[in-house]
């Protein structure tokens, strides 16, 4: 089955998995998702990733991470995700317009000429670019 928008997709996927407690969640697996995947495992919003080959085609493999509060509830270390640039409406920043998600609370993820990254890196750089999506 093809996917119009493979991010949009992406992030469905995980937000399903969060609301239905879900520890691990698999998607078909490319470049790009394997990108937002290393932010969202470096930003420490989950446990980790693998790519396993599954028949003819990569499938990309995202370890949840939920955080303990007391003694029962496990609260998800993603709270939400948002798709900022779609397919009918593209979003781009330029370099002195990166911000980051929920006063600072949040990150946003940017496809940049330098790769994807997340707009503190951006800022770092002095580089704009595409918004994709914000985590919070």
């Amino acid at each position: 089955m093809t996917v119009s928008d493979p991010i949009a997709d992406m992030l469905t996927r995980i937000r399903n998995a969060i609301q239905r407690r879900h520890s691990e969640v698999e998607m078909p697996s490319s470049k790009l998702r394997e990108a937002i995947a290393r932010i969202l495992e470096e930003e420490g919003y989950i446990e980790g990733y693998q790519v396993v080959e599954e028949g003819s085609y990569p499938v990309l493999h995202i370890r949840l991470k939920y955080l303990q509060e007391g003694t029962r509830v496990r609260r998800p270390a993603i709270q939400g995700l948002r798709r900022v640039s779609r397919l009918s409406r593209r979003v781009y920043l330029r370099a002195d317009e990166v911000r980051d998600s929920h006063s600072g609370l949040g990150i946003s993820i940017l496809s940049t000429s330098q790769g994807i990254m997340t707009g503190r890196e951006a800022r770092r750089r002095h580089v704009g670019g595409e918004l994709l999506c914000e985590i919070w």
